[in-house]
């Protein structure tokens, strides 16, 4: 979804994939990798494209649908090589689309409760306030699809966030719908929570003001603070140790059940038995 594509590429970035300074200075030029809604295979750590609203949000439930089959289908008692979440951040537009509907209706009716989606509830539009466009109450829809819904109202609180997301993964046998109220352009002292920041640049004085607002450290473009390099660091390191323990239980698994691991490692691969 367009709502989190800079904040991607901008993680992509600290985590260490390729995707430089420049790729991101190049937001939403033509010829850039960095669309303004990312799209699979033309930059790394993208998972899939979520070019036309919605489609982001139905092949998430593509994905839990997989997890829960390549869980029934390689898993063995005392061997967990596939258990893992679908986390989605979406927006109005998106819950607004045909296609959310039916992804979201199916994904109740299966009880993927794996799968969670966190709804960017800014109510603006590139036109103006969702009111112009929709009156649904989002919560009350997803509901009667049979969704756990969780209410954070403050999208800056992030103690709130964290607990929603604990609510929403202790909820096992139903999908979960975080909806998260915020503000579009936070911070920004001319254009926050006006349509008028939603597809344009907020401009050098603009941008200006929000830093200064904001208390940011630097003026300079695309600065990023030291702490916050090293903050990520960590967190790369994390995922290394995670990446490398999963590795260790699947040679585990690989030393008592040779075959399933040869098809495992085929169908991550994307090939087709002989």
């Amino acid at each position: 979804v367009g709502h989190a594509s800079m904040l991607i590429y901008s993680l992509l970035h600290l985590s260490g994939y390729e995707v430089s300074e420049e790729d991101i200075r190049n937001f939403r030029q033509w010829g850039a990798p960095t669309a303004g809604h990312p799209e699979y295979g033309h930059i790394p750590g993208v998972e899939t494209t979520t070019g036309p609203l919605g489609q982001g949000v139905a092949n998430s439930v593509g994905f839990a649908l997989a997890e829960r089959w390549l869980a029934g289908y390689f898993n063995r008692p005392g061997h967990q090589i596939v258990d893992h979440r679908t986390y989605v951040l979406c927006s109005d537009g998106d819950v607004m689309e045909g296609v959310s509907h039916e992804a979201a209706e199916i994904a109740g009716h299966q009880k993927l409760g794996k799968l969670v989606w966190i709804f960017d509830d800014n109510r603006i539009t590139i036109e103006g306030s969702t009111d112009l466009s929709t009156s649904t109450d989002q919560a009350k829809r997803f509901q009667g699809y049979g969704w756990h819904v969780v209410h954070v109202e403050d999208g800056n609180d992030l103690e709130a966030i964290d607990r929603a997301i604990a609510e929403a993964k202790a909820e096992s046998g139903r999908p979960s719908l975080v909806v998260l109220r915020t503000t579009i352009a936070y911070g920004s002292p001319g254009k926050a929570g006006s349509a008028s920041s939603h597809g344009a640049p907020l401009g050098e004085d603009e941008i200006r003001a929000t830093k200064e607002n904001l208390g940011y450290p630097s003026l300079e473009p695309f600065y990023v603070d030291s702490a916050a390099r090293e903050h990520w660091s960590h967190c790369i390191d994390r995922g290394q140790q995670a990446q490398e323990e999963w590795e260790e239980r699947f040679q585990a698994y690989k030393a008592e059940h040779p075959d399933l691991a040869e098809q495992y490692v085929n169908v991550m691969a994307g090939k087709l038995p002989e």
